[in-house]
């Protein structure tokens, strides 16, 4: 039986939306990009990770959850073109725009709730989740449901057999993810995370693991 978190305000889109309207106003203000959600590190672990597998340039990427947009920013740096970012809060997405548009960056942003269908989207090479999986685990209302509706729409967004889905999780374990994936995704690969011993066990801050469809 999997195991339920406790709801957090960081489950709501209301949340997110109050949030990124302030970092828009910091990034009009400021030109401060904002932050990036636990452990930045991880986002350019995963970037390397993909360079270092020799992911087609041409692969189409696509970013759940994309917040500012810095991980499409930091693949479009890499010579990475088709690059699709979505985010359920309109103020990411406009925040990612602008950070886009000023870096002079092709990389396109849509608003998209992830727990209904999204044929439109397409399908893609890689899929890229960094704390949105998280994000859905942490809602106050019906968790499990939404979590099943995400993983559904994550299944259909692979466009084949060789597509990757990249996940890195601050709340779940490499075990809980694949046991809770288990019916439409196995695992290909493991991104290697810091670790940190108390009580003479190892543990993970972060963990980032690699899918592909069953």
């Amino acid at each position: 039986m999997e195991t339920e978190l406790d709801g957090s305000e960081l489950g709501t889109k209301e949340y997110w939306d109050s949030s990124y309207t302030r970092e828009i106003g910091n990034y009009k203000n400021h030109g401060d990009v904002g932050e990036i959600w636990f452990d930045e590190d991880s986002q350019q672990r995963v970037i390397d990770w993909l360079v270092k597998q020799k992911i087609d340039k041409q692969a189409r990427v696509l970013d759940l959850g994309c917040g500012n947009g810095m991980f499409l920013v930091g693949l479009a740096n890499e010579g990475y073109e088709q690059l699709t970012g979505v985010d359920y809060s309109a103020n990411a997405v406009e925040l990612a725009k602008n950070i886009a548009q000023d870096n002079q960056m092709n990389i396109t942003y849509k608003v998209a709730d992830l727990t209904q269908p999204q044929d439109e989207l397409g399908a893609f090479d890689v899929v890229h989740d960094k704390g949105t999986y998280d994000a859905v685990s942490l809602c106050p209302e019906n968790p499990k449901e939404k979590r099943s509706l995400y993983l559904a729409t994550v299944e259909k967004l692979l466009s084949s057999a060789d597509s990757l889905f990249v996940i890195t999780s601050c709340n779940w374990t490499e075990d809980e993810l694949v046991h809770s994936f288990a019916e439409k995704l196995v695992k290909y690969a493991t991104i290697p995370t810091p670790t940190f011993k108390f009580g003479g066990k190892v543990g993970n801050v972060v963990t980032s693991v690699v899918f592909k469809k069953r």
